[in-house]
């Protein structure tokens, strides 16, 4: 489970480093390799590869290619996708067109979001965050109040 939040920066090749508090929560079926794509909002989202498939490649398979909507959506989700793996010292190549996307330059925050971590340009998060004016609490009675499913 990744929760947390750390401020990184990016190395001159598009490197970042996975925090050690995350690296502990993946799994061996993941094999230290991680699937980075864009994100609902500009960020980037990472999963680890055996998220991916039991969450995310789970739900893109099910998705009508003859759906013009589904089909956008699995288009633009995936045109940007990469996978990686840790290199020796625990880092991620972000492709360029991914920090490109999420208008990151040097600093990043790394956000965990329970099976995957999220990667944002820590000014585009800020303001996120200033121009929601609805307060948390309203937003916990509105989620929280939701069946398992």
């Amino acid at each position: 489970m990744f929760i947390g939040s750390f401020r990184y920066s990016v190395d001159s090749k598009g490197r970042i480093s996975i925090p050690s508090r995350f690296r502990k929560y993946v799994s061996q079926d993941a094999n230290d390799t991680f699937i980075i794509t864009r994100g609902l909002l500009q960020c980037i989202d990472v999963y680890p590869q055996d998220n991916w498939k039991q969450d995310v490649l789970v739900r893109i398979n099910q998705l009508d290619d003859f759906d013009p909507d589904e089909s956008t959506f699995k288009r633009l989700l995936l045109e940007l996708a990469a996978e990686d793996k840790l290199d020796s010292q625990s880092r991620l190549l972000i492709p360029k067109n991914l920090l490109e996307f999420a208008g990151i330059e040097k600093e990043v925050l790394i956000l965990g979001q329970n099976k995957k971590i999220e990667i944002w340009n820590p000014d585009i998060y800020d303001s996120l965050k200033r121009e929601n004016t609805k307060p948390f609490s309203e937003i916990a009675k509105q989620v929280m109040q939701k069946k398992p499913k």
